[in-house]
């Protein structure tokens, strides 16, 4: 038998586990929302991931000053996929099983959001997307959500303004060039250029690809200039973006329009580093600093922005990536507040039927989870005479051509001239 000051230390032993039991209760509730995804942060696309995350830091950060979601606090749970989309399963698998995350994002660009992709309709997850080109159209995910202002039909919505502006030239191009990664983004770009040159009556004198670790891209540019094109259409990532940019310069490229789908050409440090070679090149992009873009907020968090990217070896003025990392996540917080759920069937409802107030303005969601309208602009880079990042925070660096809700200039043509 046991004593009773044994029994009663057993007792009191008891009481006090009872009332912890009662008193987890609500410190359980209270633990932070964790919103899980992977992101490069080392590799080709590091400069966009670490910029990327600085803005939904941003935004986790405003959050919880305003009292978070559902009363709780908002945590980031990330990992570095090394923009190797071999990575992105592995990742994800240990968010969801391992951290627990309540919700989840998509890490940087298609080739790393289409691997991930899987699990998400696997769990029934509902899940938002940073920069994919019509990944959802091999999966038909409607609780698939993606923050490219590309629009419904993404593959040819994509380019579309590039050849519009070659169709309005006078006289109008007939030949064209297509060149591009092996890579997924490159070939739905190329894929859907593809479309256009045949709609557009455009007959393709040269259609090619090449590695994505291409070192020199001279030889390329070379084989393009024999064709003697009217328009060359670039799809590539960063790296071979510059490359394209660099040959073009160098060989001389003689054609009326080049460039349409180059990734990188938007990032500050790239634009300071081929400075006057990007003259009179037209591209694709999402946000520059014209006048006829100045959406509510987005100034606001560029400043923001700005502040916490100094001395990172970041890209410094944030225009291209930094404010949509800043509305999908926002567009994510905004639905859980309103369906005051973490409920994925819920939020993905509610997702598909609401129009969004963010910094880039208002997005609304096709049923595939596009963007129910395009808003892929076409700019040109002109008058840029030095490398300073001064120019490039000026309007008329970047001018607006397409589509015509926003045009801030004209176009200058031909290519030849107006580089």
């Amino acid at each position: 038998m046991l004593s009773m000051n044994r029994r009663g230390l057993l007792a009191g032993a008891a009481a006090l586990g009872a009332a912890a039991m009662i008193a987890a209760t609500p410190a359980k509730a209270a633990d932070p929302i964790k919103i899980g995804f992977s992101m490069g942060l080392t590799g080709g696309l590091a400069a966009a991931g670490k910029a990327a995350v600085i803005a939904m830091q941003i935004w986790a950060d405003d959050t919880n000053a305003a009292g978070g979601l559902l009363g709780r606090k908002v945590e980031l749970v990330y990992y570095d996929d090394q923009s190797n989309p071999a990575t992105v399963p592995g990742i994800y698998t240990k968010l969801l099983d391992v951290d627990k995350v309540d919700l989840v994002v998509s890490g940087y660009g298609t080739n790393l959001i289409a691997p991930a992709m899987p699990i998400m309709v696997q769990r029934n997850l509902t899940f938002v997307a940073l920069f994919g080109l019509a990944v959802n159209d091999k999966f038909n995910y409607d609780r698939y959500f993606q923050i490219l202002p590309a629009g419904p039909e993404p593959v040819t919505d994509w380019s579309r303004g590039f050849f519009e502006l070659a169709k309005a030239q006078k006289p109008t191009p007939k030949t064209i060039a297509l060149v591009g990664a092996d890579a997924e983004f490159a070939q739905n770009a190329i894929r859907g250029a593809r479309t256009h040159a045949k709609n557009y009556g455009l007959k393709i004198v040269y259609d090619g690809s090449y590695p994505p670790r291409t070192a020199d891209y001279s030889p390329i540019v070379r084989a393009i200039q024999a064709r003697n094109p009217d328009v060359v259409y670039v799809a590539s990532y960063p790296p071979d973006s510059v490359g394209m940019v660099k040959a073009a310069t160098e060989i001389g490229l003689k054609t009326k329009l080049f460039g349409g789908g180059m990734v990188g050409l938007q990032y500050t440090s790239i634009m300071q580093s081929l400075g006057p070679k990007l003259n009179g090149i037209v591209n694709y992009d999402f946000w520059v600093p014209e006048p006829t873009l100045k959406f509510e907020g987005v100034e606001a968090f560029l400043k923001k922005y700005q502040a916490a990217a100094k001395g990172k070896g970041i890209d410094q003025l944030g225009y291209y990536l930094p404010p949509y990392a800043h509305a999908y996540i926002d567009v994510l917080g905004q639905a859980v507040k309103a369906t005051n759920s973490l409920d994925h069937g819920k939020l993905a409802e509610y997702m598909r039927k609401t129009t969004f107030k963010t910094v880039v303005g208002n997005v609304k969601f096709a049923p595939n989870g596009e963007w129910a309208k395009t808003r892929t602009l076409m700019v040109q880079y002109q008058d840029i005479k030095d490398n300073k990042i001064e120019t490039f925070t000026k309007a008329g660096t970047r001018v607006v051509l397409y589509p015509k809700d926003w045009i801030s200039g004209e176009l200058r043509y031909p290519y030849t001239e107006a580089r």
